[in-house]
C-alpha cells in the first residue's frame, strides 16, 4: 500500500532520530515524606519500526510511563522526545496538535464513537487534525485489518475483536511515528486477542510503524521485539524476542520481589 503523509503544522523529523526517547524521566506525586515516585530516572531510546512491550507488577509505573511518553501527562523532570521533538517544551495547544498528527492510540475499551460509522471513526484523527480526510486510505486500512466493506456499519454492529481492529485502523490513519497501545487485548477473547496482536505485528513489519504496548499478558508481550520490565518506577530488566514462558517467569520473579510495589504508582 502506498503511504501518503498529510501536511501538518507540526514538522515531522528526520528519520535519523529515534521514534521515541526518554531522558532521565521522573514523575512524582505529592511532597515531602508523602511523595510517590511513579517514574524514577527512566532512560530509553526506541528505534523506528520496532515493537516494544512494557510490563511490570501492579504499581510499577506502566500507566505513567505510557502517559508521559505519549504526551498525555507531563513529567516532573527529564525529557520526552518524539522523533527529535521535545514534548516537554510544547504548550498544550502544540502538544494536542502533535498527538493528533504524529501519535496513534489503541485502548483496551476501543473508544469508538457509537454515533459514527466505522469509516468515520477511522477518519476521526484526520478530521480533528484539520487535514484532508482520505476516504481511500481509510478503506485500504479497513481492508488490511480484515474489515473491507464494513465502513458503513456502526461500532455496535461489530464484535469486540472487530471494534479493536477498527481502533487499529484509526490509530494508523495519520501514519503516526508511534502507536501507543494500552492493554489492547485486555477485553478480548483469546482468538480475537491473537488477531489483534498479529495486526500490530503486521503494522510494524509491513508498514514500518513503531508500536509501544503496555500489557499484563506474557503471550501478548511475546509478539514484541523487546519486552521492558518496570518495577518501582524504573526499568529493571528486558528480554529480546522472548517466548511467553520466559516473560511469565520474569514477571513472577518481579511480583515476588520484596518491595516491588513500594514507592510507585500504576
Amino acid at each position: 500500500m502506498a503511504l501518503r503523509r498529510d501536511r501538518t503544522q507540526v514538522e515531522r523529523p528526520h528519520s535519523a532520530h529515534p521514534a521515541i526517547e526518554l531522558r532521565d524521566l521522573w514523575r512524582s506525586h505529592g511532597r515531602g515524606e508523602s511523595v510517590v515516585h511513579a517514574l524514577r530516572g527512566v532512560d530509553l531510546a526506541l528505534p523506528r519500526g520496532s515493537f516494544t512491550a512494557v510490563m511490570g507488577p501492579s504499581g510499577s509505573g506502566k500507566s505513567t510511563f505510557l502517559q508521559c511518553a505519549a504526551g498525555l501527562d507531563r513529567p516532573s523532570s527529564g525529557k520526552v522526545l518524539l522523533g527529535g521533538t521535545e514534548l516537554t517544551e510544547l504548550d498544550e495547544n502544540r502538544l494536542t496538535e502533535l498527538r493528533r498528527s504524529r501519535i496513534g492510540f489503541v485502548f483496551q475499551s476501543f473508544n469508538l464513537l457509537p454515533s459514527l460509522t466505522v469509516r468515520q471513526n477511522v477518519l476521526l484523527p484526520q478530521r480533528l487534525a484539520g487535514g484532508r480526510q482520505d476516504r481511500r486510505r481509510a478503506e485500504e486500512l479497513l481492508a488490511r485489518v480484515g474489515l473491507g466493506g464494513f465502513g458503513g456499519r456502526r461500532p455496535g454492529q461489530l464484535s469486540g475483536g472487530q471494534q479493536q481492529r477498527v481502533a487499529i485502523a484509526r490509530a494508523l490513519i495519520t501514519e503516526p511515528e508511534v502507536v501507543f497501545a494500552d492493554e489492547p487485548t485486555g477485553a478480548l477473547d483469546t482468538r480475537s486477542a491473537q488477531e489483534v496482536l498479529a495486526l500490530l505485528r503486521q503494522a510494524v513489519d509491513a508498514m514500518g510503524a513503531t508500536v509501544v504496548m503496555v500489557t499484563h499478558d506474557p503471550v501478548a508481550a511475546s509478539h514484541a521485539d523487546r519486552v521492558l520490565f518496570l518495577s518501582g518506577g524504573a526499568i529493571v530488566d528486558e528480554l529480546w524476542r522472548p517466548e511467553p514462558r520466559e516473560v511469565a517467569d520474569r514477571m513472577l520473579s518481579l511480583t515476588a520481589a520484596p518491595g516491588s510495589r513500594a514507592g510507585a504508582a500504576a
